[in-house]
């Protein structure tokens, strides 16, 4: 896999080439295995706001449609509570169920095994490939450190 390095003030992370994300901090990729199925997850950016994830549900069945910017659950973690969203345009195809197991993944693999959920269909129109998400981050935290953040 082949990352780009963001860095800024004190945040950095490695973003994978080639996902597309959301400028709500989600990112998506196309299931190499499953073509038309996208796993969606939490950028790096994402998880460091939330913290730990203790827990993730859903409010949808599989099978079911869904659109962006739906509410499709929430996610608890050590720092805060949160609605999950829905960032594609299709057919819920469910949870990761290693979450489950240790929802902690999602911090320590955010871009492999700690994905949030996956659905079968595309992603919404606003999302950037991995150059258009680091110029979000870079507005963004220019942002929040001219607000006092």
């Amino acid at each position: 896999m082949e990352f780009v390095r963001f860095k800024h003030a004190r945040f950095s992370a490695r973003l994978p080439v080639g996902f597309r994300y959301s400028p709500s901090h989600y990112w998506m990729v196309e299931d190499e295995d499953r073509p038309g199925v996208w796993r969606v997850g939490f950028t790096k950016f994402a998880t460091r706001m939330l913290g730990e994830l203790v827990e993730a549900r859903y409010d949808v069945a599989p099978g079911e449609p869904v659109h962006p910017g739906q509410n499709i659950g929430y996610v608890e973690g050590f720092k805060a509570a949160s609605d999950l969203y829905c960032v594609m345009d299709g057919s819920f195809h469910g949870g990761n169920p290693l979450l489950e197991e240790d929802a902690c993944l999602v911090k320590s693999s955010p871009y492999e095994d700690g994905w949030l959920y996956a659905v079968d269909g595309t992603p919404e129109t606003e999302s950037v490939d991995v150059h258009g998400y680091v110029a979000h981050l870079e507005a963004l935290i220019e942002k929040m450190q001219s607000e006092g953040y």
